[in-house]
């Protein structure tokens, strides 16, 4: 999430299966046309991202495959700065992996994010749009290997959803290929 699940969060979540139904995204796979151009939000509000944020809707990544109910959880840090801490569940609801991590804003709704225990640097988390109450956000990449809707409750509004999706749509994500994430219980025990 990453301020959300950046691909970096590759090497802690790549031992799920997945979903019997769910399309394994390769590592390279890319969802958007990248000729399009990407916009991140220009009056993101870093504070009001904070908190919990739980996964709707995800393009297919191999380190997220056979996660539900995927939360991502944003802290304030000292230095400015801000922790992640993403979590994926089994569809029972248990906590199958969690990495922590952080974000930091490099452009307005333009963030680096990097876990200390994946060796690959850091990786583009962009905000492309959350509505004004910050309970629903899309995030993307430039590169378009990753694109997610968030939530701040497991269920999401068939009129978030709608934004969201024009969201993705408007930045150059194909919709045919966003999956939606099923939800499951037991998000305040972890």
């Amino acid at each position: 999430m990453r301020l959300g699940l950046p691909a970096s969060a590759l090497i802690v979540i790549a031992a799920c299966a997945p979903l019997p139904s769910e399309p394994v995204g390769g590592l390279f796979d890319v969802y958007r046309d990248t000729q399009v151009p990407i916009a991140s939000k220009a009056d993101f509000d870093p504070a009001r991202y904070l908190g919990r944020w739980h996964e709707v809707a995800r393009y297919p990544v191999p380190f997220e495959a056979g996660c539900v109910g995927v939360t991502a959880d944003y802290g304030a840090l000292p230095d400015g700065g801000t922790s992640v801490t993403n979590t994926c569940r089994t569809p029972d609801g248990a906590v199958r992996s969690k990495i922590a991590g952080r974000a930091d804003v490099v452009a307005p709704g333009q963030l680096k994010v990097t876990f200390p225990s994946v060796p690959f640097g850091a990786a583009d988390y962009w905000v492309l749009w959350t509505d004004p109450d910050y309970r629903t956000a899309v995030v993307g990449a430039p590169n378009g290997r990753s694109g997610w809707i968030l939530n701040r409750t497991p269920e999401i509004a068939d009129d978030m959803r709608d934004q969201a999706r024009a969201v993705l749509a408007r930045n150059g994500y194909d919709l045919a290929r966003l999956l939606d994430v099923p939800a499951t219980g037991g998000f305040e025990d972890d």
